[in-house]
């Protein structure tokens, strides 16, 4: 009688409980309500859809399809097994810029990390790379830094377009820029300047670059396995470079060097501990993929709208003869002369709106949150694109004409034009990349006038994420008689 009574104790309880239970179970999936949106394939999502927009020159045509079908404030896809939310227009771009470390924070893909960090730092925190970097950008990436680097990258293009442009009626302009832009950094960040020893050190990297966000399938020939191996030999060779300059700092020569390596290695912390040198090897890669293809890609833009506007060519070349004729013979342009290529930037600025050099950027949800109605599970990935801003008519009109005079004056509103993030997102190198872009112009179109030889060549984004023309930009050279 008493196993009786206990057993059906128990029934009660169960049959009191299940409603609970029941309550319980549902709630999450009840309360919460997630942006709409599409998962696509199993495991690689809409990755192909998005990577056959980008192939086709049109990555906001993925966006704004969905911004349209969905929710123009967020909505949601999937990329190789991650959730994704992705943000739209200036309000999602102000949210995600100003959440950083309270509702979401860095995140990086895991093949990425694989090909940047040694095998045992795979599972290392990105945030904490990343931190570092923006630590280091007031010392490295500030105006008395950069001023310093102008008269090199200035002495640097001339040198340049003599050798590599002017032996020539035609160029190809993507190639020759990637080439250029990877040898300035060569030379400011780790002052190597010999070509041989350059152009050995951009294969590997440019392996990197192709398979940066290719489909991550590590079997032999794959654009991903490529770029696994060239970041080993990368890093290798880094390694070399730095064992060999710590032993040259410690025999007081070369100590009055000013590139990023040696300042790397001279950095101390409060114990005055030094940093480790795999640590510095993944900063410097870092600092070279977040600068010469994406720097290169933009002069290339620029170039070509300066050769498909003739107007437009012709008032940088007046901003940009009034600067050149203010110097003394030889002397090298300085700080003061890229404050005043006002022009020229807005210039640069149209062109990056309608190409700019990324298309977006990665997070990481650390706690569940609400926006625009909808909740946004911890755990999932968020994304930010300048294609739901920089091409929509509501910030700016005509929005397919290239039209430099929207930057005069107080410019875009916040958050819709966004090349280089913004808020605690904003990429540490944008100044440095001003910097360069600017010097290059300067000195190309007070050599040549460009003529484009294919009209219609298309600009399409490749697996980093850069618009670059499709066969490289074939110009016709016609040099000025100044």
């Amino acid at each position: 009688m008493d196993i009786f009574h206990w057993y059906l104790l128990q029934l009660l309880i169960l049959c009191i409980s299940l409603p609970f239970i029941f309550r319980i179970y549902r709630r999450k999936p009840i309360s919460l309500k997630l942006p709409p949106g599409r998962k696509g394939w199993p495991i690689i999502g809409e990755a192909l859809e998005y990577a056959m927009a980008n192939k086709n020159g049109t990555p906001e045509k993925f966006i704004t399809d969905r911004m349209r079908k969905y929710s123009p404030q967020v909505f949601r896809t999937s990329f190789f097994g991650e959730n994704f939310a992705v943000f739209c227009g200036a309000p999602g771009n102000k949210f995600l810029f100003t959440s950083e470390n309270k509702h979401v924070t860095t995140w990086v893909p895991r093949s990425i990390l694989k090909i940047f960090l040694f095998p045992t730092d795979v599972e290392y925190s990105a945030k904490v790379e990343i931190a570092k970097i923006h630590a280091l950008r007031p010392e490295f990436l500030n105006p008395e830094a950069l001023q310093r680097y102008i008269p090199i990258m200035d002495s640097m293009s001339k040198q340049h377009l003599e050798t590599d442009w002017s032996p020539c009626k035609q160029v190809k302009v993507f190639p020759l820029l990637k080439n250029y832009t990877f040898a300035v950094a060569c030379r400011l960040f780790m002052n190597i300047k010999d070509h041989d020893q350059v152009t050995k050190f951009a294969y590997p990297f440019s392996l990197v670059s192709a398979g940066l966000l290719s489909i991550p399938i590590n079997l032999p020939g794959t654009a991903f396995n490529r770029a696994v191996r060239a970041g080993k030999l990368i890093r290798e060779e880094l390694l070399g470079i730095i064992r060999k300059r710590k032993m040259e700092l410690l025999e007081n020569i070369g100590s009055s060097q000013v590139d990023l390596l040696s300042r790397l290695l001279l950095v101390r912390d409060e114990n005055g501990r030094g940093m480790e040198e795999k640590d510095i090897t993944h900063m410097i890669i870092g600092f070279f993929i977040g600068s010469y293809m994406t720097v290169g890609a933009t002069i290339t833009v620029v170039l070509n709208y300066l050769a498909e506007f003739p107007q437009v060519y012709s008032t940088v070349l007046k901003e940009q003869m009034q600067i050149a004729k203010s110097k003394g013979e030889d002397e090298l342009l300085n700080w003061e002369d890229i404050q005043n290529m006002k022009y020229s930037w807005n210039v640069a600025c149209e062109a990056m709106r309608l190409a700019p050099p990324a298309l977006g950027a990665f997070g990481e949800v650390t706690a569940d949150f609400s926006y625009a109605g909808f909740t946004i599970p911890k755990g999932w990935k968020t994304y930010w694109t300048v294609s739901s801003t920089h091409k929509n008519p509501e910030y700016f009109p005509d929005p397919e004409k290239f039209d430099p005079s929207r930057f005069e004056g107080r410019g875009p509103a916040p958050y819709t034009f966004v090349p280089f993030g913004g808020g605690p997102r904003l990429c540490p190198g944008k100044e440095y990349a001003r910097v360069e872009i600017l010097t290059f112009m300067h000195n190309v179109v007070t050599k040549f006038k460009l003529e484009k030889v294919n009209p219609n060549e298309k600009f399409i984004y490749n697996y980093n994420l850069s618009s670059i023309p499709e066969n490289g930009l074939l110009v016709q050279l016609h040099p000025l008689n100044n």
